[in-house]
């Protein structure tokens, strides 16, 4: 066998192993979890640092899931979260002979030489890659992002069981039929496996932020860039967890919240294009507290009608116009939504939009019980129930999943900003029409791949 196929073993037989092995970490935390439910007590710090240990070493899209878990207030018990959350930066790595393995298969067996130095420890490491920081020959920093050997069969075998574990909780719960939403989690995992596209994807960001000072992206190497790895300059900063620990003057937690929504919501509302994985572990805070994007794997690109809708239902919230919120609705392809449906579904509308509806200086949620955001979806999950479920479309999957990791990230960063302002800036000369020619202007010039599905 060469060492190609020793590296990354793509068969079938890998898949069983995965299959296996997550099937077996997650039954073992859901009987501890069942239990605790009967009354048996857990220690839940150790419990919580076992289930880092095996969702970090197992990696892949369960990892994934564990890291947007914990940027959620109180979705999880604090010490679940706090673990969990180091899991974002700071997952066990490989090894040397791993790093040593992939780089020559990656860049040929003298790679080494392609770099000045490069770095032993990994400083970084992930749900699907670990990042190397090296020196080039002309002393640019950079950092090697590394995809994990048998990542393929990794995400076939966690999408098999991600699958089942849906298709058993619809058989319990038929609020939300998921049908779309497994079809669009399982075409971005795959997108993520190939790092040509996340180059791509940088390429894309650069252009569209181009012109904010506040935002910092990291220059992909192209020469050093294959499908398995990542070649891309060096980007210092900290943490944000440890920007929030030393508990910076309210103008700074501004500063920092002000350019994360600008770098998640330009793209959007001028580009239709999403950083669908908004979690901590995804950026950098300057020492001028502007912010480093990092990761962008999980990347977006809409239809200028959905972005429409987008903003077409924030004007029916905003004005109590059902007809325009049905209309907004069946554009992002909510299809055959009775009225009923509607008014559960504008619930949950009305929290998300809440803060930019309201033109004044304010925290992103001003109501103080830390389980009000639960309250709210539990209310709308109850509702959906009721009016017999809903079938959400595969755009509505990433754009929700990034309304609600900001807003936690604003959360803790217990932000005051006019929210307001800045949704009519992101959005001020927004037309299909302007949207459309930019989006086609920036996709051809970051010579963007074309869907692998």
């Amino acid at each position: 066998m060469s060492k190609e196929k020793n590296l990354d073993n793509k068969g079938f037989l890998g898949e069983i192993r995965r299959f296996a092995r997550t099937s077996g970490a997650v039954s073992s935390i859901a009987a501890r979890l069942a239990g605790e439910k009967l009354g048996f007590q857990t220690n839940k710090t150790a419990h919580a640092e076992e289930l880092k240990t095996i969702l970090g070493g197992l990696k892949g899209p369960l990892m994934k899931v564990a890291q947007l878990l914990s940027t959620i207030p109180d979705a999880l018990p604090e010490e679940y979260a706090k673990e969990l959350a180091q899991l974002q930066s700071n997952a066990p790595s490989m090894g040397w002979s791993f790093v040593r393995r992939r780089m020559s298969n990656e860049l040929g067996a003298n790679w080494q030489s392609r770099f000045k130095s490069f770095d032993h420890e990994a400083a970084a490491a992930a749900s699907l890659g670990q990042v190397h920081r090296a020196i080039l020959h002309d002393g640019t920093a950079v950092a090697c992002k590394l995809q994990y050997p048998d990542m393929t069969s990794t995400v076939e075998a966690d999408l098999r069981q991600l699958k089942l574990a849906m298709a058993l909780y619809h058989r319990l719960d038929n609020a939300i039929k998921q049908e779309e939403v497994y079809k669009e989690l399982a075409e971005r995992l795959r997108e993520e496996l190939d790092y040509l596209r996340e180059a791509a994807n940088l390429r894309l960001y650069q252009l569209m932020l181009k012109d904010r000072p506040d935002i910092t992206l990291p220059t992909p190497l192209e020469d050093l860039t294959t499908s398995r790895l990542l070649t891309m300059t060096w980007l210092n900063g900290q943490l944000l967890q440890n920007v929030i620990d030393s508990n910076p003057p309210q103008e700074e937690r501004n500063a920092i919240a002000k350019a994360l929504f600008m770098g998640w919501y330009i793209p959007f509302y001028r580009y239709g294009v999403i950083h669908g994985d908004p979690h901590m572990g995804n950026f950098l805070i300057r020492e001028d507290q502007g912010v480093n994007l990092l990761d962008f794997g999980s990347i977006r690109i809409f239809p200028p009608s959905f972005v429409q809708g987008v903003i077409d239902l924030h004007h029916a919230i905003e004005t109590n116009n059902d007809d325009l919120a049905y209309e907004a609705y069946q554009s992002w392809g909510f299809a055959d939504i009775t009225h009923e449906t509607m008014q559960v579904l504008n619930e949950w509308a009305r929290f998300i939009y809440e803060p930019l509806l309201q033109d004044r200086t304010r925290r992103i949620q001003e109501n103080d019980d830390p389980t009000y955001g639960r309250t709210i979806a539990e209310k709308v999950h109850a509702g959906l129930q009721r009016t017999g479920g809903v079938k959400p479309p595969r755009e509505f999957v990433l754009i929700d999943r990034s309304a609600i990791g900001l807003g936690s990230i604003f959360t803790r960063l217990k932000a005051e900003l006019n929210w307001y302002r800045l949704f009519q800036e992101v959005r001020a000369d927004f037309s299909l029409e302007k949207l459309t020619k930019r989006q086609g202007e920036v996709i051809k010039e970051a010579k963007m791949p074309a869907s692998p599905l």
